[in-house]
């Protein structure tokens, strides 16, 4: 079993918030996590509303449901009874006590608005991405809060084999791939995992019919991984008419499966593209479901960076649910065609910028957009990191550097 990084902020957050919202795609750990939670650290009787008594019970009286529990209650894939979020709401304002229920769900709360308007105020959320490779390796990342020491010096990382590196990229985090060592079954693994979200979650999200078209859809995007998003050109491509185009992707990201980069709106004098980028939440899924391997992706150049960048992205999602910094995480690209593939702000508005390079060496010309951003912003810009698959710690100025892509894990 995987120690889960997230669990100190899960039990922070249960000590002073009456209701804590675990949310995160199927298969990432959810249940696993709140159940060795309920079995010492916060005691708590656990109920899935998988389990078709359960549901049935929460759905026909919500009320006599929660009423029937004395102490704390975790509710497992919660979003299936949303007959229970008014009935939540009054018993949270009867009694405030922290960390009485903890809910879980495979659908993101902000697509839930019955349940975020319910309970706003009341609740905490908190998302569970696959495992990160920190909680693979049994070692917790401070990648991001390094980056934030300002004056801090970058150590050297002795990274591993670029094989390593793109066998990394290529499983990806969830747990059950990781365990099936031929490619074809993590393949089919990944097509019965979107089969079985298809037809249960986004059917229970949309209540629509002729969902056929979002697999085809699914495989598209992870084909174009870190591109902006231009809804015309991704309709003209599916054949598709933007409103269901924009309404399947709302559903993708709804279920964990798709997640959008909102483009950083800083002001710097300079027009900005304000498209999102637009990538999978996890690279293993994206290679299973395009039916390619390690060596593939090492290989071709087409692939190798979107997908380089996707594993960068989606490593500091997960690292942002124990930050101690906590910035929000954007891309930058001017109209001039100047870009930063992740900007990291924080609350006092200092910025950080990241480029992600397939190269096994970088020179200057690789820092142009991290120069022109730390020009435009001044002092705001903490620093700029270029994250490449050489092996050397290479310093370009004084706050802007070359590191192997594996700091993203070896920091701590």
């Amino acid at each position: 079993m995987y120690s889960r990084h997230l669990m100190p902020a899960l039990l922070d957050a249960l000590s002073d918030s009456p209701v804590v919202f675990l949310n995160g795609a199927r298969q990432t750990g959810k249940s696993t996590l709140v159940q060795e939670l309920a079995a010492g650290r916060h005691p708590a009787r656990y109920l899935t509303l998988d389990d078709a008594g359960a549901l049935g019970a929460a759905k026909s009286d919500p009320q006599g449901f929660l009423r029937g529990f004395d102490g704390p209650v975790i509710l497992d894939e919660a979003q299936r009874a949303p007959e229970l979020f008014l009935a939540l709401k009054a018993e949270v304002d009867r009694d405030r006590r922290p960390g009485r229920f903890l809910l879980t769900g495979s659908a993101n709360v902000l697509f839930l608005p019955r349940l975020s308007e319910a309970l706003a105020g009341r609740m905490e959320i908190l998302t569970l991405w696959p495992l990160s490779q920190g909680e693979l390796e049994g070692a917790k990342e401070g990648f991001i809060d390094a980056l934030f020491q300002a004056d801090a010096p970058l150590p050297r990382i002795d990274p591993s084999s670029r094989e390593d590196l793109w066998r990394r990229v290529a499983l990806g985090g969830y747990p059950e791939p990781l365990t099936r060592a031929r490619p074809e079954r993590r393949q089919a693994w990944a097509k019965s995992y979107v089969t079985a979200i298809l037809e249960r979650d986004v059917r229970e999200l949309s209540n629509i019919e002729g969902l056929t078209q979002l697999p085809r859809l699914l495989n598209f995007l992870a084909a174009r991984m870190a591109s902006l998003m231009n809804f015309s050109e991704i309709s003209r491509s599916m054949g598709m008419p933007q409103s269901t185009l924009k309404r399947y992707l709302a559903l993708l990201e709804a279920t964990f499966l798709a997640r959008r980069l909102p483009p950083w709106s800083g002001n710097m004098g300079k027009r900005l593209v304000k498209a999102p980028k637009l990538f999978l939440n996890d690279t293993g899924l994206g290679a299973d479901l395009l039916g390619i391997d390690a060596a593939r992706l090492s290989e071709d150049g087409n692939l190798a960076g979107p997908f380089l960048e996707c594993f960068v992205v989606a490593e500091l999602a997960k690292q942002l649910g124990w930050s101690s910094v906590s910035p929000r995480m954007y891309h930058m690209r001017s109209e001039s065609g100047r870009e930063v593939d992740i900007v990291l702000e924080d609350a006092r508005g200092r910025c950080v910028g990241i480029e992600v390079k397939s190269a096994a060496t970088v020179d200057a010309g690789q820092f142009a957009g991290l120069k022109a951003f730390a020009q435009g912003l001044g002092k705001r810009f903490l620093r700029g990191v270029v994250l490449y698959t050489g092996r050397e710690v290479v310093p370009f100025a004084k706050n802007l550097h070359a590191l192997p892509l594996e700091a993203l894990w070896r920091l701590r």
